[in-house]
């Protein structure tokens, strides 16, 4: 009936949107009890039948933002089946893993261990052994002269200069912190690519909704580590269906002028 209502083109974009689906999460099972059909189907057509074929981005890179938004988001059931999803196109687990890792710095450690949890138990499910291999590369004593050294060139001293004028030792504790944790412990890690984590980190600042204060300089980021302006809107465009227009379009008003 709602097909008929919706007419033939709707009909055609929702067998898209299922095929989509089932390519990354399986088969849908149709015995399962439905409450609100409509809405389901409103959720698959827009995600799966509109958002998906929007951009160049492939499967791996979507789950890749899927699963940082959802974990920013704290959406643990939706991040389990996007766990399995990302399995299934081929991510690897230590990516997903190191994705969730460098939220520590922005959502803090309670969400970044709830979220490690969930990961985890799909692994264990898929039969993926536990502890995965370890990804650090840098010494205890090298964390703020590498860390610097990632971070450097992206930011220069922006962060630095802006904490100056706070009272001793916080201003120089905290640019310090910021360079030894965010970019000494994590964007110096195997795993990821620099240019995936800047990615991935600029959606879960779009997710929080953070301010063009962070959502430029990291836009910026993205373009230095060799995105194309087209990947980084087409990465915020992806971000729409789960944290709403607002966000979304205020990320990409952050960064359109890049």
């Amino acid at each position: 009936m709602a097909d008929q209502v919706q007419g033939t083109d709707v009909s055609a974009r929702q067998a898209h949107a299922e095929a989509t689906y089932e390519r990354l999460l399986g088969p849908r099972d149709v015995t399962e009890p439905d409450h609100d059909p409509e809405l389901t189907r409103i959720v698959r057509g827009f995600i799966f039948g509109d958002v998906f074929d929007t951009g160049g981005l492939d499967d791996q890179t979507r789950e890749l933002i899927t699963i940082t938004v959802l974990a920013c988001l704290q959406s643990l059931p939706q991040l389990t089946s996007h766990t399995r999803a990302a399995l299934n196109v081929g991510v690897e687990p230590v990516a997903i893993r190191e994705a969730i890792y460098q939220l520590a710095p922005f959502i803090g450690f309670p969400r970044t261990l709830n979220a490690v949890t969930t990961i985890n138990e799909v692994f264990q499910a898929r039969g993926i052994p536990l502890p995965l291999p370890e990804q650090g590369t840098v010494a205890e004593a090298e964390r703020y002269s590498e860390g610097l050294a990632v971070q450097a060139p992206l930011y220069g001293n922006e962060i630095k200069d802006n904490l100056a004028d706070l009272p001793e030792p916080f201003n120089t504790a905290l640019p310090q912190f910021l360079t030894e944790f965010c970019f000494g412990d994590f964007y110096t890690r195997d795993g990821l690519t620099l240019a995936q984590r800047e990615l991935l980190v600029l959606c879960a600042l779009a997710t929080i909704g953070d301010t063009a204060a962070q959502l430029g300089p990291h836009g910026k980021g993205c373009l230095q580590t060799g995105k194309t302006k087209t990947e980084v809107v087409a990465a915020l465009v992806h971000c729409f269906p789960y944290i709403g227009f607002p966000r979304a379009v205020a990320a990409i008003r952050a960064v359109k002028d890049l």
